[in-house]
């Protein structure tokens, strides 16, 4: 427990930073989530991979802990020239006034969902050289934390939210999606009772790491679609008759939506987590 309050002492520092699925702290939660919950053999194939991190020749961004292998992808965002071709990888949008297609809306494999299973191969692949295998590693990591956040998948044309203008309760100058990545994620996570960072029972892995990766997406897009958004707008969907988007330029995250999504955001989290760690145990068991 202390060393848990030592680490979220240490991610809020960053959680200002809007424009990351989850911002630091909920993608380190997801990552320590799953490193407490996969099997020891698991545990022990990542240690191995994360003593070649210096060869990815990151030294910003060194992944010395699976909290800071779970945010590489975000911390390299600074290197621009070298790491932009991975932009689109980080989201799957899904029009919330739309049809959910899993397919059909992921352009050449440039998506969120395509990579967690391009990348779960490459780390599978022993054959593969362990630096390579490693930045698989972080990418899967990351890549199922982000597809757990609502507004990387429902979406209304708007960047998944943050182009719309919020306030978080009596606090102005966010944007819907930015609330959801920090403000409200780290709320919710240093809020909850349980810790999210523990060993589950059988019985909480048999509830909560369900599905499969169609079903995780499918799961953000009708948060989004019949939580998040309408929640932010009124109660209804901010859909034109004839599909296009209408939205206010600026809304209200009012505290009793923030008291509505604050078990959501955990329930996001939790099943992220947990379902990682089964995957990690697939692909290095």
């Amino acid at each position: 427990m202390r060393k848990f309050a030592l680490l979220l002492a240490a991610l809020a520092t960053l959680v200002s930073t809007p424009s990351f699925a989850w911002g630091y702290l909920g993608h380190g939660t997801i990552g320590a989530i799953a490193w407490a919950n996969v099997k020891p053999s698991t545990r022990a194939a990542m240690r191995r991979l994360m003593a070649h991190q210096a060869e990815l020749d990151t030294p910003e961004c060194a992944m010395t802990s699976i909290e800071k292998v779970a945010t590489w992808p975000d911390c390299i965002k600074g290197e621009k020239g070298r790491w932009s071709y991975q932009s689109s990888w980080h989201y799957h949008d899904q029009p919330i006034c739309g049809t959910f297609d899993l397919k059909q809306l992921c352009r050449d494999g440039m998506c969120a969902t395509a990579q967690i299973i391009r990348n779960e191969k490459l780390l599978a692949n022993r054959k593969l050289a362990p630096v390579l295998r490693l930045e698989a590693l972080s990418l899967v990591v990351h890549f199922v934390g982000d597809i757990h956040q609502p507004l990387h998948v429902g979406e209304n044309e708007d960047m998944g939210g943050n182009a719309v203008k919020a306030d978080y309760g009596d606090a102005p100058g966010r944007n819907l999606h930015s609330i959801w990545d920090t403000t409200l994620a780290e709320r919710a996570i240093t809020s909850a009772r349980p810790p999210l960072v523990r060993v589950y029972s059988a019985a909480e892995k048999a509830q909560l790491a369900t599905g499969g990766l169609e079903d995780w997406t499918r799961e953000s897009y009708e948060i989004s679609r019949d939580f998040l958004y309408p929640l932010a707008f009124g109660g209804k969907l901010p859909c034109n008759v004839g599909g296009g988007v209408k939205e206010p330029q600026k809304v209200v995250w009012t505290n009793a939506a923030i008291e509505q999504a604050i078990p959501v955001v955990d329930e996001r989290i939790e099943r992220a987590g947990l379902r990682l760690a089964q995957m990690l145990d697939k692909a290095l068991g």
